[in-house]
């Protein structure tokens, strides 16, 4: 049997810092391994833990768990998410447009594990500049099933999962407000938006749109603007992401949430952490 995989370094931050406080110079030492620029460990810390709501840091440089905090959730490799894309009919669901294609991508353990995916009869005419991007026409949705046939379907796919999409409120937003015309409700989800991921663990791109993230991971869009091929390409993107955020040690939904709030400075560093003595060499390697 697999042993899985090693804890993340929040993880450990939390058990060390489960047996009392800590100073950032020490944290650096035992959870990231770094002895050597006291200015770099520092930096390294906070970039880890500042953001987490999990963990507080006062004037003198050490580190506690807040006395409220809320335990590390499931690591994100066990979760189950939901990557979704929608088609629609341009534009507002508020103002009597509806969706003509829905997908829905599977992602757990690492994989992506099942597909779905159905045109819808929006009930009404698709405009011809909607069709053209599309390529989804009046007369293939003709005798496609409505929403509500479909609906108790999309809840079960959803259902336990996190929602995510490439530009989420806009696709929550769809598939929300056509649950709840459909059964009266819809299921409360965590959420994620991958522009957002991207924004944040792929700062170097300058535009997070599917085509510019997909191109910087190398992976093709077999059907653009269409529920399936989008819904794909940004679980295949998701997955990637998914790894940033590991290799920053982040490794549950609540760690992940809070790195990708606006950051808020929480503390002022004082230089003075930097100082402090660990028994360890720090050797400054600004110097010649």
């Amino acid at each position: 049997m697999s042993p899985g995989p090693p804890p993340s370094l929040v993880r450990i931050a939390a058990r060390r810092l489960a047996g009392g406080s800590l100073h950032t110079l020490e944290l650096a030492r035992d959870v990231l391994g770094l002895s050597g620029h006291r200015g770099a460990a520092s930096a390294a810390v906070f970039q880890l833990l500042g953001a987490d709501p999990r963990f507080t840091v006062d004037g003198e440089g050490r580190w506690s768990l807040a006395p409220d905090h809320v335990p590390l959730g499931r690591p994100l490799a066990e979760l189950s998410f939901a990557v979704v894309d929608v088609e629609t009919t341009g534009g507002s669901h508020g103002s009597g447009h509806r969706m003509t294609e829905l997908a829905l991508v599977e992602v757990r353990g690492g994989e992506i594990v099942d597909e779905y995916q159905t045109l819808l009869n929006p009930g009404r005419r698709i405009p011809r500049r909607i069709a053209g991007l599309t390529g989804i026409t009046d007369e293939m949705v003709a005798h496609a099933p409505w929403f509500d046939d479909v609906a108790e379907t999309v809840r079960e796919r959803l259902e336990g999962r996190v929602f995510v999409a490439h530009n989420v409120p806009f696709d929550w937003g769809w598939v929300r407000s056509a649950l709840v015309r459909a059964t009266g409700d819809a299921p409360r989800l965590p959420r994620l938006c991958t522009v957002r991921m991207a924004r944040k663990l792929v700062p170097r791109l300058r535009r997070r749109n599917l085509d510019e993230v997909s191109r910087h991971f190398a992976i093709p869009i077999h059907a653009r603007h269409r529920a399936h091929g989008d819904a794909l390409a940004t679980a295949r993107v998701f997955l990637r992401l998914l790894d940033e955020a590991r290799g920053r040690g982040l490794d549950d939904l609540a760690s992940l949430d809070a790195f990708l709030r606006p950051r808020r400075r929480r503390t002022r560093r004082d230089p003075a952490q930097t100082r402090l003595a660990l028994g360890v060499p720090l050797s400054d390697t600004t110097r010649p």
